[in-house]
């Protein structure tokens, strides 16, 4: 189903599709990904207690935002939707240090967990329902690339 381009006047929709990525017809959930990485640059000079508040903040308000626009396209995870996608990856990268490789490194690592989604991310994507379940497949797909990037960060400095 496209999406109508009007739908983007409604600042809640707006969000939701990030800002306009996930109408992008090839690989939307990536151009969201992008989106999270622009999004990650400023947080990134946050201290970590704020920024992990923020991100907090912004799975709590994607759960009501997704589960809005997903009403309003009639479909439960609706392609166009990334919010939870930019939120995945601020999870990942807030994992790791804001250096090109690793910013690099936590994207690719997030796109693999969450188009893959093996185990538990799976699982919460296939059971969980409303806007919770929309985001939440991402979550855990971006705590799992967090946890593997600083992994890979670790042994990479020591």
């Amino acid at each position: 189903m496209r999406v109508p381009l009007k739908m983007l006047r409604d600042p809640g929709h707006f969000l939701a599709f990030g800002a306009g990525a996930g109408l992008l017809r090839v690989a939307p959930g990536t151009w969201g990904s992008v989106v999270g990485v622009g999004v990650y640059i400023p947080m990134s000079y946050l201290d970590p207690a704020r920024y992990w508040l923020l991100v907090g903040v912004l799975f709590a308000v994607g759960v009501p935002l997704c589960a809005r626009a997903g009403i309003a396209l009639g479909v439960k995870d609706h392609p166009a939707i990334v919010w939870d996608e930019i939120v995945g990856m601020l999870v990942t990268l807030g994992c790791g240090t804001a250096i090109p490789v690793s910013v690099a490194g936590g994207f690719i690592l997030f796109r693999v967990f969450d188009i893959a989604k093996p185990g538990p991310i799976g699982l919460a994507d296939r059971r969980l329902s409303g806007g919770f379940g929309i985001m939440a497949d991402d979550l855990l797909a971006g705590v799992a690339a967090g946890f593997f990037l600083a992994l890979i960060e670790y042994l990479s400095y020591s």
